[in-house]
Order: C-alpha cells, then structure tokens, then sequence
C-alpha cells in the first residue's frame, strides 16, 4: 500500500503506528478530520487477515466517523483505532493500558471509545492511562440505548416520508441482529405496535425476543427475503449487496449497523427500486451522541433529546435527496460535508500571533 498517496486520497490528517512489546499490543489510529474539534472514535480489536487489512479499516471507518459526528451535529472530528490480535483474549488490561498511553501521546487530537471487540471495562483500563476516553463503566457507559432510540427515531421519519405517517402500529419490521442495539430497537418497536420478523446468529437472543417481544424467528439467510415493510439491519456491515438486494421485499431500509451498502452503487439500486435508505451513520448516531456528552457533562435526558433530533436529521437528507435527485447516501454526504466547510471557512477574529508568554 503506497501509505501517504492513500491517506491523501482520502482526506486523512494522520495515520499512527503503535507496538508495546511488553504487552503485544499492536494499534493503528487513524485521524480523518479535525476541523469541527477533537477526533473522536472507538477502538476495534479485530483478528486482521493482514495488517494492510486493518489500515484499510482504520482510514474508511475513521472517515466515517467525520461524516457521521458532522452530520448529527457534534463539535468532534473523525477518528478511528483498530486493535490487532485475538478480542476473546482474557489478558486486556496490559493491552488496553498500552493503547490508552499512545492515546494520551496524542494530546487530545483523538479520543477513543469502545466498539467491536471491546467494552466499557476495556475503556476503564485505558482510563488508567489517559483521560481521552469516553464510553467507561463510571460515565456514560454502553451506548446501546442510545443508539437504538435515534435509530428508532430514523425508522419513524423514513415511515413519514414514505406513508404520510410515522405510526408504526402494524407495520412488519425484519430486525437483523439482537445484539444490544437490536435488542433495545426491537423493544421500542414492539411498543409501538410493530410486528416483528428477527433472526440472530445467537439462538438465545432470538428467544428472548420471541418471548417478549412475539417475534416470528427465521433463518440467517431467510431475513433477506422477508415480506416486511422495513429492514432494520442491526448486526455486520455490507449486507446490501449483489446477492441480498434482489431478495428484498421491503419498502424502507433502515437499521443500526455501520457500513450498510457494499459498494455506493447499491444506494443506487436502492434508489432504483424504490426503497427508501436512512443512511447508516445518520441513524446509527446515538452512540457517538452518548460518548459525546460524556465529553460536554450532558445528562442522559439530553443524550436522548438530542438523539431525538435523528428525526429531523433524516427528513432533511430525504429532501435533499429529493431537490437535487441524488441518492440518499449521497445526500447524507453532502449535509455533513456543508457543515464542515461552513466551520472550516469562519474568521478566526482574536489574535492568533504572538502568543509566547514573556
């Protein structure tokens, strides 16, 4: 990989390098953007086929993180780690504490949160080491319901666009992935009158479902290809593909996993078929709006308040889509990246130089 024409390509202010042997840690942060302020993004501890493998992860998902913390209107950059090794690994604290001191070296350009692989008692343990970390145990903690209330709040707005109203009451909703998030999102749909088709490669959590929620449990693949009003896809990423879109029988997909589409034509073919696309990381953006104000000393009534704006924020991606009839992953685009050339162009009007004491 030919590192500096790629990180140019792709917009990024810094790639890092990290290794403790004491530990075995092997880390590489990537800072996308800091024009709206401090990068911030989780760590993903991942069992990378090659490390130009977890490069290509760390540059497009700290990229994405710029899009996603500039369109749900947070004053943070884009940024992103990945852990290399094996995350069922019992032996963290030396691990974490070793990620957490080259965060710290950082100075505060980037701060780090849990994400696949890690958890809110991993950030305890990088805690130990820098205070440039959200998400632990004492603060904000798991982000999940969060999440899964701005998500809900992306269903309720694309039913808006498409039907005229936000009522979910009977509408047929195909939830892909239980984990925490689509445990939470499930709940809240089921109160609202939704009925619910899931599937999850735990059996477990798919009869947790079944008994609260009465959900009707299908297979992995079978989910696909659902007669349902909505796709909520809530577990991995690039499940709108080739092979799935032909499948679907759904007029709106909208969903908490990041990096829904495999490619960009898939948004277009989205768009061809006349299903409706909440971009993800325009819905998914509740768990960044919870670490955030572990940041700002936000309550948690705020946290879902300003989650609550989701709403808005998807209604406002559809019209632009709409105006200058463009997909709706692109429009989503477009709104994050007004806002950060807005910031980037302000005056600075105090006095930059000098500003040595002495």
């Amino acid at each position: 990989m030919r590192y500096f024409e790629t990180i140019a390509e792709m917009g990024h202010e810094q790639l890092v390098f990290c290794h403790d042997k004491a530990s075995g840690y092997r880390g590489i942060i990537a800072i996308h953007d800091t024009t709206l302020g401090p990068a911030l993004g989780g760590a993903r501890f991942w069992n990378y086929a090659s490390d130009e493998e977890a490069v290509v992860d760390a540059l497009r998902l700290s990229r994405g993180m710029t899009y996603k913390n500039a369109v749900a209107g947070l004053n943070l950059g884009g940024g992103k780690s990945v852990i290399i090794g094996d995350n069922k690994t019992t032996q963290r604290e030396m691990l974490f504490r070793a990620h957490g001191r080259f965060v710290d070296s950082l100075g505060g350009r980037y701060v780090t949160a849990e994400d696949v692989g890690t958890s809110v008692e991993d950030m305890d343990f990088v805690h130990m080491e820098t205070k440039h970390v959200t998400g632990i145990g004492s603060k904000s903690g798991d982000p999940s319901s969060v999440t899964a209330h701005g998500v809900f709040r992306a269903i309720e707005a694309s039913a808006f666009q498409k039907w005229g109203s936000d009522d979910l009451k009977g509408r047929t909703v195909a939830v892909q992935g239980l984990g925490h998030v689509g445990y939470y999102l499930s709940k809240s749909l089921h109160a609202a009158g939704a009925k619910l088709v899931v599937t999850d490669i735990d059996a477990t959590r798919v009869k947790r479902a079944v008994d609260e929620f009465g959900a009707k449990a299908v297979g992995l693949s079978e989910i696909y290809s659902v007669a349902a009003d909505i796709f909520a896809p809530c577990a991995l990423g690039g499940i709108i593909n080739d092979d799935t879109l032909p499948q679907l029988k759904v007029e709106i997909v909208a969903g908490a996993a990041n990096n829904q589409l495999l490619e960009d034509r898939h948004g277009v073919a989205l768009e061809e078929r006349g299903i409706l696309y909440a971009p993800d990381y325009v819905a998914n953006a509740g768990g960044v709006i919870n670490v955030y104000s572990e940041l700002t000393g936000w309550s948690r009534d705020r946290s879902l308040r300003k989650a609550d704006e989701i709403y808005e924020t998807v209604l406002s991606v559809f019209s632009i889509a709409k105006e200058r009839g463009i997909p709706t992953y692109e429009a989503a685009d477009r709104v994050a990246e007004q806002r950060i050339q807005a910031v980037r162009g302000m005056m600075r009007t105090w006095p930059q130089y000098p500003n040595k004491e002495g």
